[in-house]
């Protein structure tokens, strides 16, 4: 419900027409540009980097089933945005670059924070999405 919420005041912040827009489009097309080349494009680990970290790569897919069925949108939002640390994800990983800072240019501090948590909304709501 949170994570519905949260996307759903982004949609609109961000101008997106519709939730169900902003899922089809903004979320996968998120997932291809940050994830996809660790994660997989299918999410199931299997990126073209993934063979080059240090940890094993995981599967995207199975998150909700390794939650009780229940799919952990706060906690994903979390590690991608920082506030939970993933070893892979120990700093700003270079794949990453600067992209879910809030420091966006010529934005300003408010407007900057609004898009940067957009992008992680509407990318863990894809993820729900692919859930197996």
């Amino acid at each position: 419900m949170l994570g519905r919420i949260i996307l759903a005041a982004s949609a609109v912040v961000l101008g997106t027409i519709s939730v169900a827009s902003a899922e089809d489009h903004a979320g996968k097309e998120e997932f291809m540009i940050a994830c996809a080349v660790c994660h997989g494009e299918s999410g199931k680990g299997n990126g073209p980097f993934a063979s080059m970290m240090n940890v094993e790569v995981p599967g995207l897919t199975g998150l909700a089933a390794a939650n009780e069925g229940v799919f952990p949108f706060l906690k994903a939002f979390e590690i991608v945005d920082g506030r939970t640390g993933m070893r892979a994800h120990g700093g700003p990983m270079p794949i990453w670059g600067d992209r879910y800072k809030s420091e966006v240019e010529n934005l300003g501090p408010y407007s900057s924070e609004i898009i940067t948590r957009g992008r992680i909304a509407v990318l863990v709501d894809y993820l729900q999405s692919i859930q197996e």
